[in-house]
């Protein structure tokens, strides 16, 4: 067997394996709404998938010539480091707060699962993706339950424009010891002069939120 060459139906069946597996992917991030949703996931897979394919096989008529060294990760080696641009859109920044980071590194691992796909690397594609979903569905249910909700609190702040408001608060974050996991500044929805702090704060101390 050549090495260098892939038969049409094991052609097929990669690219189709990458729709499913970054389909499966893609359909819990549109159930949530967010901006990597089904199509996407699927793009990325099996666009990742083809690469992987052409880097392999692309250029099998070439395999045997003199002087010729076939290195087929060097296109995919440019997948993960091209697949950042994609990432950073979905990145949100408002305010000091940011979203988006959970879906960027879905993109990336998507990506991955391609290239393993177009290698015919099947059980790691399969895991792989059977690992984020348990992540994304199960982890998540976890996380939201047994982690944010004792240790983080969301708060909201109303005040009067005034340089010296942010610094008040930073201050009382810092003497309570909390961490800032999310924090955004907008200017109040009643076209006043006063604004809105919010942030998301994880405490050390459950009972000292009360007096914070």
């Amino acid at each position: 067997m050549n090495p260098w060459v892939i038969d049409t139906w094991e052609l097929v069946l990669r690219l189709c394996l990458a729709v499913v597996l970054g389909g499966a992917i893609g359909l819990e991030r549109e159930r949530r709404n967010r901006a990597a949703g089904f199509r996407t996931n699927i793009l990325v897979c099996l666009g990742s998938t083809l690469i992987m394919l052409l880097s392999m096989y692309g250029f099998a008529e070439f395999a045997d010539e003199e002087n010729v060294r076939m290195d087929p990760a060097r296109l995919a080696a440019q997948v993960i480091s091209g697949i950042g641009f994609l990432g950073a859109g979905v990145i949100l920044f408002n305010g000091l707060s940011i979203t988006g980071l959970t879906t960027a590194a879905t993109l990336w691992v998507v990506a991955a699962i391609g290239l393993a796909a177009g290698a015919g690397f099947y059980y790691a594609a399969g895991i792989t993706t059977v690992i984020v979903l348990f992540s994304l569905l199960v982890l998540n249910k976890i996380e939201s339950r047994w982690i944010h909700s004792s240790k983080v609190i969301e708060m909201e702040i109303t005040s009067d424009e005034s340089n010296h408001v942010l610094a008040k608060v930073m201050k009382t974050i810092e003497e309570f010891r909390a961490e800032a996991k999310k924090f955004s500044i907008n200017r109040s929805d009643d076209n006043s002069d006063r604004i809105v702090i919010k942030l998301s704060l994880k405490l050390t101390r459950a009972h000292a939120i009360q007096d914070l």
